[in-house]
């Protein structure tokens, strides 16, 4: 970074990926509570691509031209009243401006980045892994014995579901459209992995025809019918994502003859104290379990800053199997 500015990706209007541009901007000063991050990586989100093309901007007072939803990197500069040194290696979520050299953030908000980790494969964990933890565990109550079903086993959530589900001692049934994904997946922990049409006659019968205590849903509107076939009595089905479209027709009746519940989940557009609460959480209960080998972040691919516009593509085309990253 020269001093005083730092690089950052802009989307210069809505649009395609070439609408994304590298500029200067001015660095950014952390005041009370708060400190500054130079990032070594930003993950790519399917969120920053909606951000992209106009049609999810971001929360107040974060930069609404500059997307990116997490960082990885090292503590360089704190304001008054933080206990945070400089040189200290952390990663965290933020409501925008990941794509960047630098990020001022809550200290309350950060979360200290695993011992040993490269600081590169730390960008891949921040996002996907703290939406499925806060997702199965915090709000699904997931537990060893049950089963749970991973809706795009392949994506950067669901490669985090499988193993967070699996070091939980749940069994991890997973879709797919590309079977070489689920292939993949399985040496995560992915027990069954399903591709097709008939997935929810498939869990069905991988299940004894019980079905899934949980789904974790990172489609959306195609599989409303499907999950609800799939879902066992009393089951939890929570919706992440929605890839496949957000709208569609759901049999209130079967689900009222399960007593199955329905909910659905962001974390962008939650109150700092609701973030704090998930990062210290986070950096407590799974954060040792990166440490120990039990969890792995999951790279697919690094771009540097100038090709932004290629990882853009890749993600759009879903030839991806975990994270993009950009490398600063």
């Amino acid at each position: 970074m020269a001093e005083g500015v730092m690089r950052a990706v802009r989307i210069a209007k809505p649009g395609g990926p070439e609408v994304l541009e590298l500029v200067e901007r001015p660095l950014p000063v952390p005041g009370a509570g708060e400190v500054r991050v130079r990032v070594a990586a930003s993950g790519v989100n399917r969120a920053d691509l909606i951000q992209r093309r106009g049609r999810y901007p971001a929360p107040p007072g974060w930069p609404a031209d500059i997307p990116g939803l997490e960082y990885a990197g090292t503590v360089e500069v704190v304001g008054e009243g933080v206990s945070l040194e400089p040189g200290q290696r952390v990663m965290g979520i933020v409501g925008g401006g990941g794509y960047a050299e630098a990020v001022v953030v809550r200290e309350r908000e950060v979360v200290r980045a695993p011992e040993g980790m490269d600081p590169l494969a730390a960008g891949a964990v921040p996002e996907v892994f703290m939406t499925a933890w806060d997702a199965l565990f915090t709000q699904m109550g997931l537990t060893a014995g049950e089963t749970v079903l991973v809706h795009a086993a392949g994506s950067g959530v669901g490669t985090a579901a499988v193993q967070l589900a699996r070091a939980a001692g749940a069994r991890v049934i997973g879709t797919s459209r590309t079977p070489e994904k689920l292939h993949r997946a399985a040496a995560l922990g992915l027990e069954v992995g399903v591709a097709g049409a008939e997935w929810p006659d498939a869990v069905l019968e991988a299940t004894g025809g019980e079905g899934a205590d949980v789904i974790l849903d990172l489609v959306g509107a195609p599989y409303l019918a499907g999950n609800l076939k799939a879902l066992a009595q009393r089951g939890r089905w929570i919706v992440v994502g929605v890839t496949g479209g957000s709208a569609g027709e759901i049999d209130m009746r079967l689900l009222m003859g399960k007593r199955a519940s329905l909910k659905g989940t962001v974390l962008r557009a939650r109150p700092p104290e609701e973030r704090m609460a998930l990062a210290r959480d986070f950096e407590r209960r799974v954060v040792p379990l990166f440490e120990r080998g039990v969890l792995q972040p999951v790279v697919d691919r690094t771009f540097a800053p100038e090709a932004v516009a290629d990882a853009h593509r890749l993600m759009e085309e879903d030839r991806t199997f975990g994270k993009l990253l950009i490398a600063w």
